[in-house]
Formats: structure tokens, sequence, C-alpha cells
């Protein structure tokens, strides 16, 4: 099933994302990780390519599992980094052989001495484009509620996101943030801009103080006070720290719920236990 026919059908969703193994001898406990998540039916699953690409091998096998396994919706993860147009077009024949038909194109991650002016696609509306023309995807596309930590202003990353969608991007998923009034700021600025896609909530649970530094870094997102100090009570105490965290996102998730946000996608990082928590917080909130 396709994604936009998910939201469009729901009152809410909750989905996850997944990541791949980067080896193969973690191929079986990762793929264990992702069916005790699936099996919590949620809404839809996204797999990613693992960090810097380092799982993409694997995310295929991952995505399909889930999907013909326990019949829970797929979007697989597909990047301009380190792709030709003739490996996409070999992953979207394997991904329509499988029956994954949806797609959330992304640039990727830029490798340290990345030359983009050598990759057949160095944007994602590119990307989005050449996926449009290869069969029917849904496809989704990704958005930073507190810029693009590339772009030079929160307009020119706007601007960058219509071209997503003039090019068939169906729906936009974002980074983590941790404030939730810089999100709802962010929906203004989309509505402002003329940009009306369903927008998806992506919710990180920050389980541990080393998480802080990589968020700052990938998303460009603030570390809040609150969560500041959840660090600094809860740094040397791992399992005070995770349920902190996890109360954290849970209060961040029922306050868009509350506030009409329909659909929530969480970052689990392969954590059953925390999409069970949270899955389980809200269920009867959920279609």
């Amino acid at each position: 099933m396709k994604i936009k026919e998910i939201i469009a059908a729901k009152n809410r969703t909750m989905s996850f994302e997944v990541f791949p193994p980067k080896t193969y001898d973690k191929f079986d406990t990762v793929r264990d990780a992702t069916e005790k998540i699936a099996a919590l039916s949620p809404a839809y699953m996204s797999v990613t390519f693992g960090a810097g690409g380092t799982g993409a091998r694997y995310t295929l096998p991952i995505a399909a599992n889930i999907e013909q396994k326990f019949g829970v919706p797929v979007i697989h993860h597909l990047t301009c980094v380190g792709s030709t147009a003739e490996n996409i077009d070999e992953k979207l024949l394997f991904m329509k052989m499988v029956g994954v038909e949806n797609v959330l194109a992304l640039r990727g991650d830029l490798p340290e001495g990345a030359v983009p002016a050598a990759w057949d696609f160095r944007h994602a509306d590119e990307l989005t484009a050449h996926i449009k023309k290869r069969g029917d995807f849904c496809i989704g596309g990704a958005c930073y509620p507190e810029k693009h930590p590339e772009a030079a202003s929160a307009e020119e990353d706007i601007a960058n996101l219509k071209k997503k969608i003039d090019a068939g991007c169906d729906f936009l998923t974002t980074q983590l943030f941790l404030d939730n009034s810089v999100f709802y700021s962010f929906l203004s600025k989309l509505k402002d801009s003329g940009i009306t896609v369903p927008v998806t909530a992506g919710i990180m649970p920050i389980t541990s103080v080393k998480q802080f530094s990589r968020i700052v870094t990938l998303s460009g997102s603030a570390i809040t006070p609150e969560l500041r100090a959840i660090g600094d009570r809860y740094g040397d105490d791992a399992d005070s720290m995770k349920a902190a965290g996890v109360d954290y996102a849970e209060k961040q998730i029922r306050d868009l719920y509350e506030n009409g946000i329909k659909n929530i996608h969480v970052y689990t990082m392969n954590d059953a236990g925390v999409a069970e928590k949270l899955i389980g917080d809200f269920s009867s909130m959920l279609d």
C-alpha cells in the first residue's frame, strides 16, 4: 500500500524507521529486531541505507522481509550519493518484484572528498524526477524544521523543497526535532510558501548523552534546556537516561497529536522496546 494512501485514510498514524546491518554477520540480529518492530503493526516502516550508505546492500532484503512476512507497508531509502542512474533503476526493478512501492528519495550524507558533479544525481529533486518516470511509486522526501545545515537560509531551503515537490514528491518527513514550537513554525512557513503535501513529524527518543553531538551535526537540531538537564542528571545512569529520553519523546508526540498533527515517524535506532513503549502509549489514539 502506498504511504500517501495510508496518510489520507487514517486520522492518526505512528510509523517507525529502522536501519540495515553494516555487515552480513549482523544480518540475523538486525532482521530479528526489525521483525519485533514490524510485529507491533505500525502504519508503515522505513528502511534506511545505514549511516553513509554502509548497509545499502541489505536495505531491500530487510524491507522485503517486513512487507512480505508482516504485511506492513515499507518505504525504501534511495540516495544520490554513491548511486548511478543504472543502479537506481536496478533497485527500483527489484523493489517492484518484491512488492515494495514506496521510496524515500534523498541526497544522502556527503562522504569526505565527495565530488557531487560526478554523480548522475546531485540533488534529491533530480532523483525524485528520475524515480517518477520509472513506475508507479509513492515518493517521500526529507525536510529540516531548523533548516538544512548546508542551506544558506530558510528561504533557500524551502525553495529546494518546492523543487522536490514539483519533481513528484508526494509527502515529506522531517528530520528529528526536539522543540515542537520549531516544528509548528516550520509548518506555517511551508503553508505561506504554498507547500501543501502532507508533512510527517520525525521524532527520535534521545536515550544516551552520546547522541547529543551527533544530533546537532546531522540534523542541526538544537538541544533544548529540558533535554540538556536530563542529560546532566542521568548521563551516568544508562537505564534512567533511556527512560527519561523516551518519556521526553512521549511528551513531544502527545503534544503533536493533541495539536492536530496526524502522522508521527519514530527513529527507533532498531530498539524494539522503545517502539513498543511508544506505540503502546498511544494505541487508543491511533486508527
